[in-house]
This record gives structure tokens, C-alpha cells and sequence, in this order.
């Protein structure tokens, strides 16, 4: 159910996305977004949890040029990336 609000469980949604962020299509997205939900996810709020779960239905190779800047993220995406990017040293 990503990308909707959820009667899932908060630990077992956290547990669903780390694990979603570690096992990526791209080796480059395992390694942005798996260190990001190890540390950051608890502290997103409910809005926020929903927008990253909805991310994580995205494509890596977008997500990729949006997070790196080289192309300009949709704009409801674009707080959270800018903050996974400055997480991961990447801009």
C-alpha cells in the first residue's frame, strides 16, 4: 500500500521502507537511501513517512539525477531529496 496513508503498523512500515531503500535497482540508490532510513526515517513525520514512501515507487535512475542535481526533482519530492541528499554528502 506505498504511497497511501496506512493502518500498517509504525514499526513495521519503518522496517518495510529500510528495507525498500537497501534493496534498490542501483547500487548508487542502495547507497543513498539505505543509510538514510537506517538514521533518519524515526524521526520523519507522518507527512513526511507518507512522501518518502511514495518516493520509493519512483525510479532509481530519476531519483538518482534528482538527488545528484542534475536534473530539477517534481516539487512535492523536492524538501525530502534535498535533505536524503545532504544526508548522504551528495550536494
Amino acid at each position: 500500500m506505498s504511497g497511501t496513508q496506512t493502518t500498517e503498523p509504525l514499526e513495521t512500515r519503518l522496517r518495510r521502507m529500510r528495507m525498500r531503500s537497501w534493496r534498490r535497482g542501483t547500487k548508487e540508490m542502495d547507497l543513498i537511501l539505505g543509510p538514510f532510513a537506517d538514521t533518519r526515517l524515526a524521526e520523519l513525520s507522518r507527512d513526511e513517512l507518507d512522501c518518502y514512501d511514495r518516493m520509493l515507487d519512483e525510479n532509481d535512475q530519476d531519483l538518482y539525477r534528482w538527488i545528484t542535481g542534475q536534473e530539477a526533482p517534481p516539487e512535492w519530492l523536492a524538501g525530502l531529496l534535498a535533505r536524503i541528499a545532504r544526508a548522504a554528502g551528495v550536494r
